[in-house]
Parts: C-alpha cells; structure tokens; sequence
C-alpha cells in the first residue's frame, strides 16, 4: 500500500472511503438479506448451470422466461474477490417479471487470479451467450447487462471498445448497462487495502479503468446509480464516470437513490416496478405505462 494518498486523502482515511463493509452498521446483516431473498428465488424458479468458459472452468447460472426473449446479465460485486451468482439470484425477478431471461456471471477471484483475467472470463461470458442465442432462446435484441460494486467495474469494462472483435461479438452488443456504486478508476485502490489482493500496477491500472476507455462511438445506454449513504469517493467514482459517458455524446441516464446504501442498492432490483428496474426498461425501449 502507498503512503501519499490520493486527492485530499491521507491514506487512512482513503481506506475508509473505500470500506464498503464499513459503510453500513452491519455487513452479515446486509449480505444475509441478499442471501435470503436469492434462495427464496432460486427454490421457486431453480435455474440451469453451464461452463462458459473452457479455459477457466467458469459458470453462470441460467434463468429461463418463456419462449425467445431479452437477454439481462448480472455481475456480481465483492471487491473481486468474494461473492458467487448463487448468491445474487435476489435480482432475477425484476427482470424476470418483465420477460427477460436472467444470467447471472461466477468469475474467478482475486488473489487467485488478476483483475486481467476477471475482466477476460467475463467478456468470455457475453461471447458464450452471443454464441448460444439460438439454443438458449436469447431474442436478437441487444444484452442488457448490469452489475454491482466491482460488478458494475466490470459492466463498464463491457462498454470499452478495444474487445469485441477477439471475442467474436458485435460492437454493439451491450444495449443498456446498469452500473450501480461501480469503480471505474482504480488508481487510488492500489493505496488501500483492496490492493491487498488485487496487487495492481500501472499497466493493470491502465487497462482496467473504465474511465480511460469511454470508446468515442457507443449506443449503449448507460444508467448509473450510487446509494446516497455510500461514501463520498464511491458517489464520486459514479457521477464522474456517468459524467464523461455523457460528454462523449452518449446516451446516460442517472437515478438518484438517496436513502440506499452499499447493499440494499442492487436489491432493489427484485421490484418490477422499481425505480432500476423502470430505467432498465426505459433505456431498452421497453417501458410501457403503469396499469
């Protein structure tokens, strides 16, 4: 860990702006609520499980709408180094109730692996369900794709425009990302104890920035949410990446969830009705009026 801290930070303090479990009065709490609701939704609509990627041995989990439908990807958070899909079923029916089917990434972790090969793994994964569309019943419609935390990291590391060509997959086949508290410069990570395990250096820094890589032609829509009882640095890593995706002329939407912290942010996703879930459906062109 570095000593010169970042901004107007010392690096204690730094670490503190970057405690996610800290932010909240209880962590076990918050992520057994997550836990609770994922295995109410995974009893009541088990899902399939399959390898996407050969190289890494990775999963995802698979929940079926019902004939040829939109496809919604959800990425886990937990620092890249914690948390598992089954985990995050809590999303699904939010989605679900709106016809989408519902994939939810496993990626390998750090110290195991770099954040290199995390981002790879998860790239693979769009790859694999582009491939599969037809056995899978994945309408042509563009892949909405959200995420959390280093979930959400990892959703904007999907808008970057230097992968889509290596992995076989149109330039366009993120149509909505849903980016929720998600950290897009990673330089003051590796003054705190995050770099305990992601072990970052200028390249990794470099090419895993999401705010160094807003590609100057998109059409994907981005929606971005932070929880207004998150801390400063993790607002701020929210509103200047949705800043400059909208200074490169691309579509933004962001939606402010003052009373939200850490945590309950994402769960809101398992209301149909919710404000995430609306804006996921607005930004998709597939909104239609309250009954």
């Amino acid at each position: 860990m570095g000593a010169e801290g970042f901004r107007d930070y010392a690096p204690a303090d730094l670490d503190i702006q970057y405690d996610a479990r800290g932010s909240v009065r209880s962590f076990d709490e918050e992520y057994a609520a997550l836990v609770a609701a994922s295995r109410r939704v995974s009893a009541a609509l088990p899902p399939e499980r399959f390898v996407y990627d050969e190289a890494s041995g990775q999963t995802l989990d698979f929940y079926r709408a019902r004939g040829a439908a939109p496809l919604f990807v959800w990425i886990h958070g937990g620092y890249w180094r914690a948390g598992q899909a089954a985990d995050n079923a809590f999303v699904v029916p939010g989605p679900h109730a709106h016809g989408f089917h519902v994939a939810l990434l496993d990626y390998a972790k750090a110290p195991e692996v770099t954040i290199d090969e995390i981002v790879r793994e998860v790239r693979a994964a769009i790859a694999c369900l582009h491939a599969r569309r037809h056995a899978l019943a994945i309408s042509d419609e563009r892949f909405v794709v959200g995420g959390t935390s280093a979930g959400g990291h990892l959703t904007a590391m999907l808008l970057a425009d230097d992968w889509q060509r290596d992995f076989g997959v149109p330039a366009d086949i993120v149509g909505v990302a849903l980016d929720l508290s998600g950290l897009h410069d990673l330089t003051p990570l590796r003054q705190t104890r995050v770099d305990d395990w992601l072990r970052l250096d200028e390249g990794m820094i470099r090419r895993n920035s999401p705010q160094a890589h807003i590609p100057k032609v998109s059409s994907a829509h981005l929606v971005a949410s932070v929880g207004g009882l998150e801390t400063a640095e993790f607002r701020r890593q929210t509103a200047d990446y949705a800043a400059a995706w909208r200074a490169a002329g691309h579509e933004t939407s962001v939606i402010d969830m003052p009373d939200r912290n850490h945590f309950d942010l994402p769960l809101t996703l398992a209301d149909p009705e919710g404000p995430l879930m609306r804006a996921v459906l607005r930004a998709a062109g597939r909104d239609r009026p309250r009954a």
